[in-house]
């Protein structure tokens, strides 16, 4: 890159939204089996495989008014990749709070926005904790970075976008369309009548938990008990444990919306960021899994017929062209903690196993930064026949995030044993 690129309007929305309490990066967490490469082998590895990811030799640059991207000429392969600040392998079990203790520290916007923390196992493996700011890159994107940097050379795990994409080009049917926006602007700007149990004022400790569950069992089970889909799945596990959670720490169920994520990226596409969402009321009354695997499917299904996350996407646009002012208003009206609670994204990574410098990848858990009076957020990432979820939270508004992460994994055990 020779020129500064403009950052898009999606990029720059993102960057203003970190501030003394929001760290604005995302984070993997790549678990490697024994007779994984040590720091030296995995910075020759970066250093080899960057002209394939010129975006990780970005820095901003520009104005306050007009931020860009432009070449980061001090590139240094040993700030970007750093070992963990621990004098011995860690345990599997210490891995959460190492990840929670990086992920809230912030990443220097004078040099590239990205870093690798990498750890010894007790077991001979490795973890890699790698942040990446979501104004540099959203979920999408960085499945497309860790294939370009990280995996080993295979075809056959190339980035493929998700079967349930949706496209990002206007929609040919004006009518219906024009039609259900009373429908769409009902759903999505309706508040809740009850307060979060997740609404407070965040501070700057995170904690971190995550979970593991099997992708095809789960698929198919959902098929099959509801004629509902995998993401219809994630969502109701997801359903299932915050139950048992709110009825544990609170007592009573109140209403809880979730913000669903929807990329809108393109095939072959290089932005950073292009995903829309729409929003949803979660079952927490229904104690049945099957019962509330079938009430999620309902619900997403008038979503998906009514394509609600692109009418979003091109009502805000057209707000943005009559007034500013109209766009910034609805964003705030969507960003209260009475219009959703919690988001829960899923993000297809790599179909079959992938390994590092011939080190086969055991795990990879995705975590993405809570917000503004949203104090907990899941997200879901695929590997190779497992759904790995990552939990993060402040931990002064949420507290037993394993307690959380362990329902996740009994609520899908309890669907696949029905």
């Amino acid at each position: 890159m020779t020129d500064a690129v403009p950052l898009q309007p999606e990029d720059r929305a993102i960057l203003d939204l970190e501030s003394e309490t929001i760290a604005g990066h995302t984070c993997k967490v790549i678990r490697l089996a024994p007779g994984a490469p040590g720091i030296e082998e995995l910075r020759e590895l970066v250093l080899a495989r960057l002209s394939g990811v010129p975006e990780l030799g970005w820095r901003l640059g520009g104005t306050e008014e007009e931020p860009a991207w432009v070449p980061w000429e001090g590139f240094n392969v040993e700030r970007r990749v750093r070992p963990v600040d621990v004098d011995r392998p860690l345990r599997d079990d210490e891995i959460p709070a190492e990840v929670a203790r990086l992920f809230a520290e912030r990443l220097d916007r004078e040099r590239p926005l990205w870093q690798i923390h990498h750890a010894p196992l007790d077991d001979g493996g490795a973890v890699l904790i790698w942040r990446i700011h979501h104004a540099l890159a959203d979920g999408t994107a960085c499945i497309r970075f860790a294939h370009a940097l990280l995996w080993d050379d295979d075809p056959a795990q190339a980035p493929r976008p998700a079967a349930d994409h949706a496209a990002a080009a206007a929609h040919p049917d004006h009518v219906r369309r024009r039609t259900h926006l009373a429908a769409f602007i009902e759903r999505e700007f309706g508040e809740s009548i009850r307060r979060s149990p997740f609404d407070g004022r965040i501070g700057t400790r995170r904690h971190v938990a995550l979970a593991t569950v099997p992708l095809g069992p789960l698929h198919d089970a959902a098929k099959r008990l509801a004629g509902a889909t995998l993401n219809d799945a994630v969502l109701s596990v997801v359903a299932g444990s915050l139950r048992g959670w709110i009825l544990h720490h609170h007592g009573s169920l109140g209403g809880v919306r979730v913000r669903v994520p929807v990329s809108l990226h393109h095939e072959g596409d290089a932005v950073a960021n292009r995903d829309s969402f729409f929003s949803l009321h979660l079952p927490l009354n229904e104690a049945d899994p099957v019962r509330r695997l079938s009430e999620v499917h309902a619900a997403t299904e008038t979503r998906k017929e009514d394509d609600d996350a692109e009418v979003r996407e091109h009502l805000l646009e057209e707000l943005r062209a009559v007034s500013p002012r109209l766009e910034r208003f609805a964003e705030r009206l969507e960003s209260s903690p009475r219009s959703f609670a919690v988001s829960v994204s899923n993000v297809p990574g790599p179909r079959g196993p992938v390994s590092i410098l011939g080190a086969p990848v055991v795990s990879m858990h995705t975590l993405a930064e809570i917000g503004g009076r949203h104090a907990l957020r899941v997200a879901v990432v695929s590997l190779a026949g497992n759904l790995h979820f990552g939990f993060i939270a402040d931990p002064g508004i949420v507290d037993d995030l394993e307690e959380m992460a362990a329902g996740v994994e009994a609520e899908a055990a309890e669907l696949l044993a029905t």
